[in-house]
């Protein structure tokens, strides 16, 4: 009988069984478990994907954080300008802040403007972008919210010059004559005629002839019927004479103040249908505005107080426009050369900016008899104007008028 096998050597049953244990300690490291490997042999230190435990948040949605991008804040979204703003080359970063349309010594809000886009942004990133890019002419156009609608030779240059110097207002410079002229080119054309504003700023523009036409409190009224209108007015002798002499600056050959004033002097006949005189009969023109408007929205400024004392004038005119007071005595300096307040940066020392060579012309000598007889026609009609505005503009108190 053949004797039995004989079995395994111990030592080698021993080296079988320390291998598989190895083995399966190292399978066991590999899945995770309590002696896992601190990283994985593929992946170098350093890499994306091999991450130290402490830097690791904890998995969230079944998936390790490392292997989730997190998702940024895109500057983009920020710093794209609105389709408003591309509609125009913006000017290059080292033009003035000033806007084309403000001429007298108040810069633009260029730095305001990128500061905000920047908290908008909440980065430096954003902040950057905003200011590379920001620049005068920025924003939306919109129709304006307030007119100054007249008078001519009253005063409604230097108002409109005084209130652009506010940060809060953007007004065209040239009169769009909008509401008289081109009222057939459409509200789209006229909205194109306007600078472009940012949520909060006043969009404006003043055209004094609007006063005196008869269509236009029904077309302004029609395009919005909260305006706000704001009317300068000036004592009516004066301000025909002014009108005259404008008229015969560019025109040396028409005739005298006294032969247009008059159809018949003999007999004292004023012509009311000369228009120096007729835009001087305030209650008339006023008369056809308060059937579309109430009184609460119309704004009479003072020609005479607004040179005499423009801070007070303007304090009103920002208060009726729902404005900070920004615009105040330091804005003004009065030249007496030619007669009226000039403006200036009130935050350095640089000379005023005055109104041009076609404001403060020196008026032609009168006859004293046409002036008495003026004031004589326009005395009731400046009553009836006091009392429908509520106001006392002290004409007939007058004395001298050039």
């Amino acid at each position: 009988m053949a004797p039995p096998p004989k079995g395994p050597p111990a030592r080698k049953l021993l080296c079988m069984c320390s291998l598989s244990l190895c083995l399966t300690y190292a399978c066991y490291s590999l899945m995770g478990g309590p002696g896992a490997l601190p990283s994985s042999p593929l992946a170098p230190q350093g890499s994306p994907l091999s991450p130290s435990a402490a830097d690791t948040p904890p998995p969230r949605n079944g998936s390790p954080a490392w292997l989730r991008t997190p998702s940024s804040p895109s500057v983009s979204a920020v710093t794209e300008p609105s389709r408003a703003w591309t509609e125009t080359d913006p000017p290059s970063a080292s033009s003035p802040s000033s806007a084309p349309d403000r001429d007298l010594g108040v810069g633009g809000d260029s730095s305001s403007s990128s500061a905000s886009v920047a908290s908008a942004a909440g980065s430096e990133a954003a902040a950057s972008a905003a200011a590379a890019t920001a620049t005068p002419d920025y924003g939306e156009k919109r129709l304006p919210q307030a007119l100054i609608i007249g008078v001519k030779k009253g005063g409604t240059r230097a108002l409109l010059e005084a209130l652009r110097a506010h940060p809060d207002v953007r007004a065209v410079g040239t009169e769009p004559h909008f509401f008289d002229r081109n009222y057939d080119k459409g509200l789209d054309w006229y909205r194109d005629v306007m600078p472009k504003t940012l949520e909060g700023q006043l969009t404006m523009e003043k055209t004094p002839s609007y006063f005196v036409t008869n269509e236009a409190p029904k077309r302004i009224h029609s395009m919005a019927k909260d305006t706000k209108l704001i009317v300068v007015v000036r004592n009516p002798v004066t301000r025909a004479i002014s009108d005259y002499t404008q008229t015969l600056s560019k025109k040396p050959e028409i005739p005298t103040f006294e032969v247009l004033a008059f159809k018949n002097r003999t007999l004292g006949l004023i012509d009311a249908s000369w228009s120096a005189i007729r835009i001087g009969i305030y209650a008339l023109h006023l008369e056809s505005w308060l059937q579309y408007f109430p009184l609460s929205q119309i704004h009479f400024v003072s020609g005479e107080r607004l040179i005499t004392d423009p801070a007070g004038e303007m304090a009103k005119v920002q208060d009726f426009l729902g404005l900070k007071k920004v615009v105040s005595e330091k804005y003004f300096y009065f030249n007496k050369t030619k007669g009226f307040p000039c403006l200036k940066k009130p935050e350095d020392s640089s000379a005023p900016r005055c109104l041009g060579k076609s404001k403060g012309r020196t008026h032609p000598k009168i006859d004293r008899d046409v002036i008495q007889r003026l004031r004589k026609f326009y005395k009731p009609f400046n009553v009836m104007f006091y009392q429908m505005t509520g106001q006392d503009f002290q004409w007939e108190q007058e004395e001298g008028d050039k």
